[in-house]
């Protein structure tokens, strides 16, 4: 699929149903990357960072933060739609009893407890202290237990050799790749992301970035007064990711 192209699927089907696995076990062939940012950053315990989409904002047909997403990061098609990696992807949902429909952006969740950091053998996948959940390309053997363990299924594995790649977002072939909510801007003390920028930029203010343990900031006081729900709740993984109107 390419990420142009959303998914048709049900609502109840998307939200409540269970993970699709991802056969096969690679070992990846050697990959030489600079440092993950995550490893050097001073990444502070009292911040959780976290994304709040109003799917009732949410264009149909607009694909603004997929494309800032992956322009952002160096994601390009390689030509394969099934294969190509998508850090973030238009989704449409639909309401089976009354055919109402929601277009929503969906990406890694960002889980308090999530399941791609258990079943990961080497660590490589991780979460930092301020939540944010990384794949470290120099311990990622490519075995994809992570993309089997996803309920959101939000990672994607290297299948081509990469050229031509962003300093901040080191990829490689034979190694599994998702959101990283822009966290080298993060690191840098910017405050908003790529596919948040890209949103207000198009007018929809959609997407609302920022601290979720911190009262005073937007994305906190609007959880507070005007709720959410978190996809696939009964897991229980209290995703970083909220959304309202679905």
């Amino acid at each position: 699929m390419s990420t142009e192209n959303s998914a048709n699927v049900s609502r109840r089907q998307f939200i409540t149903g269970a993970a699709t696995a991802v056969a096969g076990l690679t070992v990846a062939p050697g990959v030489f990357l600079l440092k993950p940012a995550a490893a050097a950053s001073g990444a502070d315990p009292a911040t959780r960072w976290g994304l709040l989409i109003d799917t009732n904002k949410c264009a149909d047909g607009c694909t603004a933060c997929v494309r800032a997403c992956h322009e952002e990061n160096g994601v390009r098609s390689m030509g394969r739609p099934k294969t190509d990696a998508q850090w973030i992807r238009k989704v449409n949902l639909t309401e089976r009893e009354t055919g109402h429909q929601h277009s929503l952006p969906v990406m890694c969740q960002h889980c308090e407890d999530p399941p791609c950091v258990d079943v990961c053998p080497t660590k490589a996948s991780f979460i930092r202290p301020d939540g944010v959940v990384l794949v470290n390309k120099h311990t990622c053997i490519g075995c994809r237990y992570c993309m089997m363990a996803c309920p959101y299924k939000a990672r994607s594995f290297i299948h081509e050799p990469l050229t031509d790649q962003k300093p901040h977002a080191p990829r490689g072939k034979g190694t599994v790749e998702s959101c990283t909510l822009c966290v080298h801007r993060i690191d840098r003390g910017e405050r908003t992301t790529a596919c948040v920028e890209a949103c207000n930029k198009d007018g929809h203010q959609a997407m609302v970035f920022g601290d979720l343990n911190d009262p005073e900031s937007e994305i906190a006081r609007r959880l507070r007064e005007e709720g959410s729900t978190a996809i696939r709740a009964d897991l229980r993984l209290n995703p970083a990711v909220r959304y309202q109107g679905i």
